[in-house]
């Protein structure tokens, strides 16, 4: 540790620490542009010049390394009119248009204007102006002549997102920040250059001249799509969400939103909304009351359970849905005499497991790791934030092995990899294990060979210290699933690295909590979309783009006496009986856990539109038309509690739940096709229907051929 004395306060920091950090350590705000904490430093605004004794000229707070009984002036007069003289050069070509700049009300470059800028400027000559660009769907860079070259966003791609999409041109007033080919801006992160860029130079176009930034309220909320359980700022005016920013969490998001968390809440005010209960007569779709409805899917399900028996009657839930949302459908579900209810709809295995399948380790943890393989997964596109956090660790060292059907591109550095078909992952895996065998003198399982690829990844592994065996989304729906892991489980135990699953959806952990899974003789997602039933209840999912039946899922259904679809949106229109409008997580009070197992509770941020209903609600009133007991709640924090046991004060994940465990002599089924996953614009409803991001690059990639198709 180092002291220096900061305005007469002595701070104690790191070696090899910059002024700014000491001055963020202390509590003094030096002005900046350039700086970010998560970014590597750049000292091109020269904003932050500070008096430093015995310098010959004031230094940049960002890149100026402290000594020790160094002394700081960062109000000296010498430090204002450095930071005076800069602020006059970052003015001189700005345009001034702040009452027409959508940067208005939140700019950094505005508010240290008032500050240390003068009330007039000296300048009389041409301002340079920056040509128009159009770099996509996302991000607006209409007003390019707003910029003043602080290259955030060229160090974001560079450091962070792992592809230099931006970059500078030119030099001097010349200067200009661009795709240098005239490119669309790609990449699946790219809206934290938004955020990052202290002027009106990058804005998000979804929200361009929608509102000003003084008239939103703004509420927390968690992310409804990938397991990052990405925590969220939403942006509310007249009882509309227009915006969506990152609530900074270093545990779980960071600073950083992926664009799939940050534009899809464009669905939540599209014309596909459903606000008021619909049922299908004569062919036709005919608004209705919600008594009417309500009324009708209870006397439906009960003469269904009198004329075939409970066991007819099942339910298909979304594990996008919230904690107390799946609680209550299986408690619905059990206390009709069911044991049919599923949320593994894209799985190909069904095998019963001894505990919860997750990360295996915490999030932030993925950003120290000194070794990693990833099995079955595109992991750019399945979970954005995790790959951030790999791609961090990958620039401290970290080498990462993959084992995929594709030889995806992940912006980061891979040491080993197997590109096979999902058929032979098996075998890939059985040949690591048997490579480390080979070095430990373990009795590997299975029959492998240890191949010159198979020995890269075993002798990664066994180096290092912190490591990890991470299972994607394709490896937890491949038709081997159970044996895939129990492989992963002995690698991990030899080279004492952990193992989990990176989790599809923001509730695949909570859904497994609470039991949105088939008992004895219940029957699972696969054989409810074979057309075992009589009577479905679909909860906030489209069995034909959210399971691995796809089309045939429709046929099935189309074949079913009664189909009760519970979606925000209008869903499931061919086949469904009723429709009844559930209110999506911006509409409702719930809580996800995410793929650590972090329970992460919200509130509603605006109310429900039309006749929506939150979920909790419609399932509780539902039950009690029908008779079912132990439906009486008031709150969503009612069945949460409920949802928690008996003693309510019990966390909702215990240490002794969250377990990868494998069921002894699993036998791997070698029938198994290609594993269907979502790609990433396609992974829920909100998202698959939010226009700006089904106009990115990666949506129209992926739209024509979606995901695998199951053999």
């Amino acid at each position: 540790m180092i002291e220096i004395n900061l305005d007469g306060q002595t701070v104690s920091v790191t070696e090899g620490s910059m002024i700014m950090h000491a001055a963020d350590k202390a509590g003094t705000y030096i002005p900046h542009f350039c700086y970010h904490k998560k970014l590597s430093i750049a000292a091109n605004c020269r904003m932050c010049l500070v008096d430093v004794e015995k310098a010959p000229k004031p230094m940049p707070a960002c890149a100026t390394p402290v000594t020790n009984g160094m002394i700081v002036r960062t109000k000296s007069d010498k430090a204002i009119k450095a930071q005076q003289s800069v602020m006059e050069f970052l003015l001189i070509n700005h345009p001034l248009d702040c009452p027409i700049c959508d940067q208005g009300g939140e700019c950094q470059l505005q508010d240290l204007a008032v500050g240390y800028g003068g009330s007039s400027s000296r300048y009389e000559e041409e301002k340079r102006v920056v040509p128009v660009k159009d770099v996509g769907p996302l991000i607006s860079m209409q007003e390019m002549t707003r910029c003043i070259h602080c290259t955030r966003c060229v160090r974001f791609g560079q450091e962070v997102a792992g592809v230099m999409e931006l970059g500078m041109i030119h030099r001097g007033e010349h200067s200009e920040i661009t795709t240098i080919l005239n490119d669309t801006v790609d990449s699946e992160v790219s809206g934290n250059m938004i955020d990052l860029c202290p002027v009106g130079a990058l804005t998000s176009k979804p929200f361009r001249y929608s509102a000003r930034p003084w008239e939103l309220s703004r509420r927390k909320s968690v992310s409804p799509h990938d397991s990052t359980g990405a925590n969220l700022i939403v942006q509310v005016k007249n009882n509309r969400v227009m915006r969506v920013l990152p609530l900074e969490n270093d545990d779980v998001n960071e600073c950083w939103l992926a664009d799939r968390d940050r534009f899809s809440y464009e669905a939540l005010n599209t014309d596909e909304r459903l606000t008021t209960p619909m049922l299908k007569q004569g062919g036709e779709w005919k608004p209705v009351d919600w008594q009417t409805a309500l009324e009708y899917v209870a006397n439906g399900l009960k003469q269904i359970k009198a004329d075939h028996g409970a066991k007819s009657i099942g339910a298909l839930v979304s594990p996008h849905s919230t904690v107390e949302e799946l609680f209550l459908a299986g408690k619905l579900v059990r206390g009709l005499g069911s044991e049919n209810i599923d949320y593994r709809l894209r799985n190909a295995e069904f095998t019963a497991s001894e505990g919860v399948r997750y990360l295996g380790t915490s999030v932030a943890s993925l950003s120290h790791l000194q070794r990693a393989l990833v099995i079955g997964s595109n992991l750019r596109k399945d979970h954005p934030l995790f790959a951030l956090r790999l791609r961090a660790a990958n620039r401290k060292g970290c080498q990462i092995s993959v084992i995929h059907d594709a030889d995806n591109d992940w912006a980061m550095g891979i040491a080993s990899k197997v590109v096979a078909p999902a058929g032979q992952w098996l075998q890939a895996l059985a040949d690591v294990a048997s490579a480390i065998g080979a070095e430990t003198g373990a009795q590997a399982p299975g029959a492998g060979q240890a191949t010159d690829s198979a020995k890269a990844i075993a002798k990664s592994l066994l180096g290092g210290e912190r490591k990890a065996i991470l299972l994607g989304n394709a490896a937890a729906h491949h038709a081997s699933a159970s044996a895939l892991l129990s492989l992963a489980n002995w690698i991990g135990q030899q080279t004492g690295a952990t193992v989990g699953y990176l989790t599809e959806a923001a509730n695949t952990v909570g859904a497994q909590l609470v039991g949105a899974l088939p008992g004895a003789g219940g029957l699972n997602a696969g054989q409810m979309l074979a057309g075992g039933l009589k009577a479905v209840l679909l909860l906030n999912t489209e069995p034909v783009h959210d399971s691995a039946a796809r089309e045939r899922a429709a046929a099935a259904l189309n074949g079913v006496d009664m189909v009760i679809t519970l979606s925000p949106f209008k869903a499931n229109l061919d086949f469904s009986d009723v429709l009844l409008p559930i209110a999506p997580f911006s509409e409702t009070p719930g809580t996800f856990v995410n793929a650590e197992g972090r329970v992460q509770s919200f509130h509603a941020v605006v109310k429900p539109l039309g006749e929506t209903r939150p979920a909790w609600k419609v399932l509780r009133v539902l039950a009690n038309l029908m008779g079912v007991s132990g439906f009486e709640y008031e709150s969503a924090q009612d069945v949460l509690a409920d949802a928690r046991g008996a003693d309510n004060g019990q966390a909702l994940v215990q240490g002794d739940k969250l377990s990868n465990a494998t069921t002894a002599g699993v036998q791997p089924n070698v029938q198994g096709g290609v594993p269907v996953t979502a790609s990433i614009y396609q992974l829920d409803g909100i998202v698959r229907r939010a226009p700006s991001l089904q106009l990115t690059a990666d949506a129209l990639a992926t739209a024509p051929k979606a995901q695998g198709v199951p053999a």
